[in-house]
């Protein structure tokens, strides 16, 4: 008599993987809609054209404010996609059903936050040259990349963290940018500082406390958001 074969384990995706897939997910439905590089797009390169004319100014002081600006145009572009990546996903239920998924919801977090950080990049590589052509600045600077990398790295593990919360409330909109400005605001200001130092070419003693900031704020908030995710998606 043969013996009863036993049951199969059950297989769940690695983290990897359904990371991967939410990734290119959100990419190849950006990619079909563009919804929201449109969107966000266009209210960065509104930004850039408001502060290049209310900033009349002399070249040697359009330098000086040029991060501050840069910066401005990020925040409120990112603060649009964020909210606009979640809402999304709310609206069309997609959401529920990641969360039904049996998978590990790290991933979702990780997955979704890829794809904010993607579009975030793809707006940046737009505005950079738009504005250097606007302001006469060269921002071809392998350290201000980097700054920018790095600050947006912080500013999306913090905001798709608190976008998902504020998707679940009729007032998401307002409370997004309520929630989250007060918390990116060292990071704001480090990206400010340590990208203004690259674009003067201070040297790095003076950069080095603003970079380490920007470094511990990504590590913390990543790991804080990884830990805490889980708890936050539950109803």
């Amino acid at each position: 008599m043969n013996p009863i074969p036993p049951a199969e384990a059950e297989v769940h995706p690695s983290l990897g993987s359904t990371t991967l897939a939410i990734l290119w997910k959100d990419l190849s439905a950006e990619l079909r809609s563009r919804e929201l590089l449109s969107a966000m797009l266009v209210f960065a390169l509104l930004v850039i054209l408001i502060f290049n004319f209310a900033l009349d100014l002399k070249p040697a002081i359009r330098r000086e404010v040029t991060s501050g600006v840069l910066w401005a145009t990020f925040a409120f572009a990112g603060t649009l996609g964020l909210n606009r990546s979640m809402a999304t996903e709310k609206d069309r239920g997609c959401l529920d059903g990641l969360l039904l998924a049996p998978v590990d919801r790290s991933a979702i977090y990780f997955g979704k936050a890829l794809g904010n950080l993607a579009f975030m990049l793809v707006i940046e590589a737009i505005v950079l040259p738009v504005y250097s052509v606007l302001y006469n600045v060269n921002l071809f600077n392998l350290g201000l990349m980097m700054i920018i990398l790095m600050g947006s790295v912080g500013y999306v593990a913090v905001g798709t963290l608190l976008s998902t919360m504020s998707v679940q409330t009729r007032t998401r909109d307002m409370l997004l940018p309520i929630l989250l400005f007060p918390l990116v605001i060292p990071i704001l200001i480090a990206a400010v500082k340590a990208s203004a130092g690259f674009l003067d070419a201070s040297p790095w003693r003076d950069i080095a406390p603003w970079f380490n900031l920007l470094l511990v704020y990504d590590v913390i908030f990543v790991a804080i958001a990884f830990m805490v995710f889980d708890y936050v998606v539950e109803e």
